[in-house]
């Protein structure tokens, strides 16, 4: 009588919980019980549902080997791709580095031959200004038009070089943020992982 008892709140319990939680009430009536025992054996009941849901069968070796292969497999793929990658961004970050230097370069060699030419160009005219002070022939007119030529030669080849020294400017601040974004995105990149234990 007591296993067919037992068996009845078991039943009633199963067929409960597939809707919502059973109680003491919802399962002695469907079980036709006492309260006493649809207490006892409801209990049972949830235990050994709690045990066998917290049951967990033990790893076969064979499969246990076959996953091992797998992650060492896994992490030589991963270790290979870190190592590509990282390579392949220093590979890029110097020859982004190679090339702001070389128009860095480039722009300080125009600077220098701007310059040069500005330095020529002025002591050109001041040649010509002082030929025309020294010589008494000349208008007032014509010393006026030098002096207000050599004025605007001067202001234009201020303001080239002043563009010039600008976009040389620039190029140095695009080569420093170039490179210190690089060097951000390389240090980003992790180191190749360990290898896991493959010993059983």
């Amino acid at each position: 009588m007591e296993a067919s008892i037992k068996d009845r709140v078991y039943a009633a319990a199963e067929s409960i919980s597939a809707e919502r939680n059973p109680t003491v009430a919802s399962v002695r009536s469907a079980a036709g019980v006492s309260n006493a025992d649809a207490t006892r054996y409801l209990k049972e009941w949830r235990e050994e549902k709690q045990n066998a849901g917290s049951t967990i069968a033990a790893t076969p070796p064979a499969f246990a080997e076959q996953a091992l292969r797998l992650a060492g497999g896994l992490w030589a793929e991963a270790s290979r791709m870190a190592a590509e990658s990282h390579a392949a961004l220093e590979r890029e970050w110097r020859e982004q580095t190679a090339h702001q230097e070389k128009e860095i370069a480039e722009l300080g060699d125009d600077l220098d031959t701007s310059t040069a030419q500005h330095d020529a160009e002025l002591r050109a005219r001041d040649e010509r200004i002082a030929g025309l002070e020294k010589a008494a022939t000349g208008s007032a007119a014509d010393a006026a038009e030098a002096v207000a030529a050599l004025a605007t030669a001067r202001a234009e080849h201020e303001q080239a070089l002043s563009a010039l020294r600008d976009e040389l400017s620039e190029a140095r601040g695009a080569n420093t943020a170039l490179t210190t974004a690089l060097e951000a995105l390389i240090a980003r990149i992790p180191d190749a992982p360990e290898a896991p234990n493959t010993k059983s």
